[in-house]
């Protein structure tokens, strides 16, 4: 095993956000800006935002949190009137800064600037037809081929909406895009709905406002007006907010996977609160996988809406076992060995006055690989914990997303390696339970809709996967545990994400 495996997360990791905002006469920069600090949950390792000020498009972007690339004076310098912004966790073209986002092409003497949350599962194709356009190409992302293939046809049809649709009649995958030309906001949806996008209308009147999720729009005020339809563009600029349908809408597929960990629990999702369905999922694995215990803990943060739900359901008292030092995350300051070796504690804490001698129920949102819940279980175990049940609330994670989640081999995955009792004892709790699929859809009464992309817990993709890629990314391996084991010795010598 080399060193970049022995880096892999341990949990789904975010895919993007992306953040567009219409208001003439208001500081857009510092809007998007602060939209972009609202959905950070979903990328922070690169951030940009570039500005539409009626005759060209600025932009600034660079590796790193929203709050280390952007100050007083970057965004005094992003005047206009339309900007889009994006964070970014990688899924194509590695953390370098031509990867960060978003990108800016030009159609003739026109800018434009465009920021993708998704993957597209074509790139390789798309990037040939746009080279053999003898069109340049810089990033290697998917994100760039398609601002380059919308330019491409918008050069040839003289309309952007018809640039984007036609662009959006050859990209496959999954994809929710805002963009902005010098004076007008676009936003677009994948026919699927794979990835979310919703629309949000300023007080007064003063414009428009498109986010990831809608806790994008609490932050700058904005009044949720509705999600952006699968296939569907919309325009916004003077004349208002006009609807196109790009492409003819399939089969709903909208991410599960957004509920169970990647929304922030204060987001509203095709009509369904996060934090409600989180809380449902708590109480379905109570009734769905019992045990007897004296406490019920959530591991931070997507876990704690789900140990309340179980708690509730099951009668068993929930107590604040685990604290989360909330200033350690994805930082660009390595730790020494010796703080390496601490491993999960650089971001957890038990709290052994009330862990003691107690038989503990810890609800978690996924198992990925194994790694983290092993050191988790043994870190509650070295607090005095007397028994430790593992509860998650999604089901097992057994196939790749290649839809703009950090998975692209079954090979990464416990689940698919082991059989049930084998992760049990590898992880080494005492009992370790899994929401089933039909209990994690029962736990999304309100949805809009009643159809998900479950491709993670069932292997069923909506838009077909590439032979090519499929060949390696489907494949197991027969010694995974060995493997997890050598991990454990190897990540005491590299520097963590």
């Amino acid at each position: 095993m080399d060193i970049q495996q022995a880096c892999l997360p341990d949990h789904m990791e975010e895919e993007c956000a992306v953040f567009g905002v219409y208001a003439p006469g208001s500081d857009v920069a510092r809007m998007t800006c602060f939209g972009l600090q609202a959905l950070q949950h979903r990328g922070q390792e690169s951030a940009g935002i570039a500005v539409g000020d009626g005759e060209r498009v600025v932009i600034e972007k660079n590796l790193g949190l929203v709050t280390q690339v952007f100050n007083e004076a970057s965004l005094a310098a992003l005047q206009g009137d339309v900007a889009v912004g994006h964070v970014r966790y990688s899924t194509s073209g590695g953390g370098t800064w031509e990867a960060a986002q978003p990108h800016l092409s030009a159609i003739d003497d026109v800018q434009i600037a465009l920021a993708h949350n998704g993957t597209l599962v074509n790139t390789q194709e798309l990037r040939d037809f746009i080279s053999s356009c003898s069109i340049e190409l810089m990033a290697g992302t998917d994100s760039e081929a398609a601002a380059k293939l919308i330019g491409k046809y918008t050069q040839e049809t003289h309309f952007l909406r018809e640039g984007i649709a036609r662009a959006m009649k050859k990209i496959k995958g999954a994809y929710a895009m805002v963009l902005t030309s010098p004076d007008t906001l676009y936003g677009f949806r994948d026919p699927h709905g794979i990835r979310p996008l919703s629309l949000g209308e300023l007080p007064c009147g003063r414009g428009y406002v498109l986010a990831s999720e809608t806790c994008g729009l609490d932050i700058v005020g904005a009044r949720f007006v509705r999600d952006i339809k699968p296939g569907e563009i919309v325009r916004i600029n003077r004349e208002g907010v006009i609807s196109y349908q790009g492409v003819e809408s399939h089969k709903r597929a909208s991410c599960i996977f957004e509920y169970v960990y990647f929304a922030r629990p204060d987001s509203v999702l095709d009509g369904q609160s996060v934090y409600e369905a989180r809380r449902e999922m708590g109480k379905v694995l109570a009734r769905e996988a019992p045990v007897d215990a004296d406490l019920v803990l959530g591991v931070p943060d997507s876990g704690i809406p789900g140990a309340l739900g179980y708690a509730k359901e099951s009668g068993i008292e929930y107590s604040d076992g685990i604290i989360k030092n909330r200033y350690v995350g994805r930082t660009f300051i390595q730790p020494t060995q010796e703080l390496r070796q601490l491993g999960i504690r650089l971001k957890l804490n038990p709290l052994p006055s009330v862990l003691k001698n107690k038989r503990l129920i810890v609800i978690d949102d996924s198992i990925v690989r194994g790694n983290t819940s092993k050191k988790l279980v043994q870190m509650l175990r070295d607090a005095g914990a007397r028994e430790v049940h593992l509860r998650i609330v999604s089901p097992e994670v057994m196939w790749p997303c290649f839809y703009g989640i950090d998975t692209d081999t079954r090979s990464q995955l416990i689940a698919a390696n082991m059989t049930h009792e084998q992760m049990r004892a590898f992880i080494g709790c005492d009992s370790l339970a899994f929401i089933s699929l039909e209990g994690l859809r029962a736990s999304l009464p309100s949805c809009k809709h009643p159809h998900f992309c479950e491709a993670c817990f069932t292997g069923d993709y909506p838009v077909d996967i590439p032979p090519s890629t499929a060949r390696d990314s489907f494949k197991t391996k027969e010694s995974f545990a060995e493997e997890l084991e050598n991990e454990n010795k190897l990540n005491d010598t590299v520097s963590l994400h």
